[in-house]
This record gives structure tokens, sequence and C-alpha cells, in this order.
């Protein structure tokens, strides 16, 4: 067998279960957004806010996975299994921390929180009720993002996907109860959510502490590690910023163009999200494959690795692209009834399907870099980024919507392409370069 087919074996076995795993949340997304858009645009934009701003609240710490997974890889890499999962316990003992100081701040300033995107006062009440809620499900978010970056660098896929399937599943079932059945509202929305996210959590806790106990493992938590698991994380925390930053700008952008714009992009930004989670999956198996390969010495692996990787994000985000701009004038009308929003709907999908072979490249090199563990320069790329996208936001925002909310949200995706399009050649530039591949622990 050559060393090609190996790694396409390999990059196949991590990144096909992965890319199940993390299509679940966003078609979950998809389904919450569908059932919260029937109530109205209000709660369908309210939604849009709130949820902007809950995944900021525990995308932030998306290094609990991402840092993790590099960590444990090159631990398990390098030959010592129990070194792994005992760092892989610090991220989850940090998780747990981070966690309920984030769930206690949202909570507490949800309104004011909600009052930033500028959105109209019916909105506003809605994205309040729904982040004041979903608060309460940020531990189990932040714990399922540290347990399954332990299992990424431990190279297991799968059973974060059967906690995907399982979690998500529930989810919306609980929501069609709490929100159809028992007439909740959008705050059925978030109290489902909230549960099928503890649930997750719990569950994937217990596969970690019965392989630490197998492993002799330490559980209790290490002062120490745990604020080096921290430091650790302090880049890519900075780099996660900088990238919640760029779309928390893009859905202030869009407040500012109406409620019609706004309930719209919420949509395309889930269907956005959908994509990327689905083209992820190559930037998670590159960074467990890379992490281990550095923590074992071989570069020229990690060199052919990532060119196949490249090669099946590019062509992968066409094809995926072009299904959805196919598809732009049939999926509007599966999430809301409102005429106005279908249109605009349909306007931003075509933009959003366009992008997306520039998406599948920007996303493997970043999967490439983080495994590699280039976090500083990973943060300090993404800011750079983020400052040159600053200018545009802030002269559409100022030019003011126009007549057509059509022509609004165009322009608006075409700004966030470009911003994706800088992505890509800062990334790239640096993954030509050979100063990140150190090798070993």
């Amino acid at each position: 067998m050559t060393q090609a087919t190996s790694h396409r074996r390999e990059i196949l076995r991590l990144a096909v279960p992965a890319f199940l795993a993390l299509i679940a949340e966003p078609l979950f997304l998809l389904a919450d957004s569908a059932i919260v858009g029937h109530l109205g645009t209000a709660e369908l934009a309210g939604l849009g806010v709130a949820s902007a701003a809950l995944i900021t609240a525990a995308g932030v710490f998306v290094f609990l996975a991402y840092g993790t997974t590099s960590v444990v890889a090159r631990q398990l890499g390098a030959g010592d299994t129990r070194a792994a999962i005992a760092a892989g316990i610090d991220g989850l003992w940090l998780s747990v921390g981070l966690g309920v100081a984030t769930a206690a701040l949202v909570a507490t300033f949800a309104e004011p929180i909600c009052a930033i995107f500028g959105a109209s006062e019916a909105v506003l009440v809605q994205a309040t009720t729904y982040l004041r809620i979903s608060a309460f499900g940020i531990p189990g978010m932040l714990v399922i993002l540290a347990v399954t970056g332990v299992l990424r660098g431990l190279q297991d896929t799968r059973t974060p996907l059967v906690a995907s399937v399982l979690g998500f599943g529930a989810n919306v079932v609980l929501n069609l109860v709490f929100v159809y059945g028992l007439h909740w509202g959008i705050a059925g929305s978030a109290w489902g959510t909230v549960i099928a996210q503890t649930a997750m959590a719990t569950g994937l806790v217990l596969v970690l502490l019965r392989q630490a106990r197998a492993r002799h493992a330490p559980l209790h938590p290490h002062p120490s590690r745990v604020l080096g698991a921290a430091r650790t994380g302090v880049p890519l925390l900075i780099r996660t910023l900088a990238l919640r930053a760029a779309l928390l700008l893009t859905t202030w952008l869009a407040a500012s163009y109406g409620d019609v714009t706004l309930a719209a992009h919420q949509v395309a930004l889930v269907v956005w999200s959908f994509l990327a989670f689905a083209l992820d999956a190559l930037a998670i198996a590159a960074q467990a494959i890379v992490g281990r390969s550095l923590g074992a010495g071989d570069r020229e692996g990690v060199r052919s690795a990532m060119r196949t990787m490249i090669r099946w994000g590019v062509w992968g985000g066409l094809a995926i692209g072009l299904v959805v701009v196919a598809l732009h004038g049939v999926l509007p009308p599966l999430f809301t009834g409102e005429q106005s929003v279908q249109s605009a709907l349909s306007a931003a999908l075509i933009v959003v399907g366009l992008g997306q072979a520039i998406a599948g490249y920007v996303f493997v090199i970043d999967g490439v870099l983080i495994g590699a563990g280039d976090g500083r320069w990973l943060a300090w790329g993404q800011v750079v980024s983020l400052v040159l996208y600053l200018p545009i936001v802030l002269a559409l925002r100022s030019r003011g919507p126009s007549d057509s909310a059509v022509v609004d949200i165009v322009v608006l995706w075409l700004a966030f392409t470009f911003w994706m399009a800088v992505r890509g050649v800062v990334l790239g530039w640096r993954a030509r370069q050979d100063t990140w591949m150190v090798t070993g622990v």
C-alpha cells in the first residue's frame, strides 16, 4: 500500500464519522429555524440574534476541542496514551469552570447583549427570552467541546457521532413538543436545546471516564495543569474571538437593514454553518493526523496528507456549493412563509453556494495549522483578516439599507465571501512555509 493510499484511507476513517457528527448539529439547527420560523418573522429574527450571541459565547472556547485534539494527538503519536488522556482530563475540568462562569454572565446580561445588534423591539424581546434560557446549556456545550477534542485526538470520531445523532435528535423532538405541543413559543425551543446539550455532555463524560480508568489516568483537577491548558488555549481563543467578531459584525450589519434581511440572513447563516461543518470534517481529520504525525516526527506524512485534504476540500466545496445554488429556490419555503423573506433568502443562497470552494480550502489549512499547534500565528492571521474586513462592514452599514432586501443581502454575503477569501490568502501563505512543522510532544 502506498503512503498516499494509506493517507486517503486514514483521512476517510476520521473524516466520515466527523462529517456525519458535524452536519448533525447544523441539520438540527436548521430544524430549529424551521420550527421557530413558522411562529413569525420576529421570532425567526430573534432566534438569529440570540443564536449569534450564544454561539459566540460558547464558540470562543472552541480551543477546548481544537487545542485538546492537537495535544492529545501528539502524545498519542509519541506513544504515551496515558499522558494523552490525562491532558484531556485537564481540558475537561477547564471546560466546567469556563462553562459555569460564562453561563452566569450570559443569563444575567442577556437583554443588553441582544440589544447590541440594534434589532427592533419585537425582535429584542424574542432574542432575550431565547438567550436567557439557553445560557443554562453553555456548561454542557463546553464540556462537549472538551471531550470531543480528547476523543478526536485519540483518533476516535465515531463516539462523538453517536452522541450528536442521539442528542440533536432528542433536541428536535423536545422542540416540537415544547413549541407546538405545550405552546411555549421560542422559549420551548431554548429549553429543548438546553436539555439535549446537557444529556450529550453527560454521555460523553462517561465515555471519557471509562477510558481514563482503563489507563489509570488521574481524574482529579490539578491546578497547574489546568492553568497550563488555559495558557495553551489563549492563542486559539484570540483566533476564535477574531473569527466570531467577523460573524457578529455580519449579523450586526444585517440587523441594520431591517427585520426581513435579518431573518433571511439568519437562515442563510445556518445553511452556511451546515456547509462549513460538512467541510470542517476534513479539518478535524487534519488536526488529528497532523498532531499525531508531528508527535511521531513524520514531516513528509504531514505534507502528503495536507495535499490530499486541500484537494478534497476545494472540490468538495465546489460540489456542495453547486447543489445549494441549484436548490436556492426550493429551500426558502421550508423555513418561512413570508414571501419577502423567501426572496431575500433565495438570493443569499446563491452567493453562499458559490463561495464554498474558498471555504473548503480555508477550513482544511486552518485544521492543519491547528493540528500543528501553530496557535500564535493563527491568532495574528485571523486578527489581520478581521482588520481588513471591518472597513467594508462599516462602509456598508453607513450606506444604509436600499429599497430591496434582495440587493442588501446579496451585497452583505459578497462582503462575507471576500472576508473568507482574505483568510484563504493569509492561511495559504503560512502553509507554504515549514516553520510550523515542529516535531515531538
